[in-house]
């Protein structure tokens, strides 16, 4: 029996009777208690189960009697299973497991018609909700047939406007622009006073922006200078834009979105001699491998499981209670400080 068969198990068995002593698991999964207790940590880790004394309970969030017929099937939606959305899918998955729920998945590849397409796909396929990260954020172009939809929805790391038609949708969404700034002050905190921000387009660049301008105003900084990836453009190009800025106008402190730009940029860097972080101080955004850079890099890490489980959390209450209050839900990124940062040197 796997690890992932063990622990469907176990919250299979809890669900059921509510709680469950670890002797009593451990006999009927034909496991030793220290490999039940391992598996009850992991899952508790992920906020699956509680633990008490002797045993297992489910954790307040989800525990809750399950509905009336079959489980639902949740629909969900995302722009790529590449880059970001693995985490977003796994927690969601995680929490569907957890709550009895079946999880289907289809991918637009960025485009909006395949948004549609899929959409009503999954639909026509008996999806009794939707969790749905659009290919980008969502406006008034698409508001009308997002009223439309046939079952409930809810926005996943994609934010209406406000007063917008699909702001009236449930929606769970990283704070971009918290993290943004948990950057900037970062740097500043390290003494670095002239930052740039180099920026892949995305349905997230705008909320970053606005957190790097917040976060310079609050810590009486000038605002950055910003760069924006062409992907048409050379990297030899870029590479040179970004040169220009630390040799002729000083810049010492950098925020690079995403992770993969920012692991080729420090490449280039490093090969035209600039010292990261004794010439300048740089920090990706995503935290999706940015670990895995030479120096390892500084990162803002949306919590992206953490974003699958609440859309899960937020979809099951909407089937269960059709009326109840719309929710948005905001989620706060972290900064997780490693080898490409440091203090500015005079």
């Amino acid at each position: 029996m796997s690890v992932d068969q063990r622990h469907r198990l176990i919250l299979r068995r809890v669900r059921d009777r509510g709680s469950a002593r670890l002797a009593d698991l451990a006999e009927e999964l034909g496991v030793s208690a220290v490999t039940l207790r391992r598996d009850v940590e992991r899952l508790a880790a992920r906020g699956l189960l509680s633990r008490v004394h002797g045993g297992v309970t489910l954790p307040r969030e989800i525990d809750a009697p399950a509905p009336a017929g079959p489980p639902p099937t949740i629909g969900m939606l995302v722009p790529t299973a590449r880059y970001y959305y693995p985490g977003v899918i796994e927690g969601a998955r995680e929490r569907a497991a957890a709550l009895g729920a079946r999880l289907v998945l289809g991918i637009s590849h960025y485009e909006d018609s395949e948004d549609r397409a899929q959409v009503r796909q999954l639909v026509e396929e008996g999806a009794d909700g939707l969790l749905l990260s659009l290919s980008g954020q969502p406006g008034e172009a698409c508001a009308e047939w997002l009223a439309g939809l046939r079952v409930p929805a809810v926005l996943v790391e994609r934010r209406a406007e406000f007063a917008g038609r699909a702001s009236l949708l449930d929606a769970v969404a990283s704070d971009h622009a918290h993290g943004a700034y948990l950057a900037v002050r970062h740097l500043a905190e390290l003494g670095h006073r002239a930052l740039a921000v180099v920026a892949n387009p995305s349905p997230t660049t705008p909320r970053i922006r606005a957190g790097v301008l917040a976060g310079a105003a609050a810590m009486g900084l000038d605002a950055p200078a910003e760069i924006v990836v062409d992907r048409a453009q050379a990297p030899e190009e870029l590479v040179r834009d970004v040169l220009r800025l630390i040799r002729d106008s000083g810049v010492t402190g950098l925020l690079v979105h995403n992770d993969e730009d920012a692991l080729s940029l420090v490449r280039h860097l490093n090969a035209a001699g600039v010292d990261i972080p004794g010439e300048v101080s740089l920090v990706a955004y995503d935290d999706e491998v940015a670990e895995f850079c030479t120096p390892s890099l500084t990162a803002v890490a949306p919590p992206k499981e953490e974003a699958g489980r609440s859309a899960v959390d937020l979809l099951v209450a909407r089937l269960e209670r059709p009326g109840a209050t719309i929710r948005h839900v905001a989620l706060l990124p972290e900064l997780r400080v490693r080898e490409s940062t440091a203090p500015l040197s005079i």
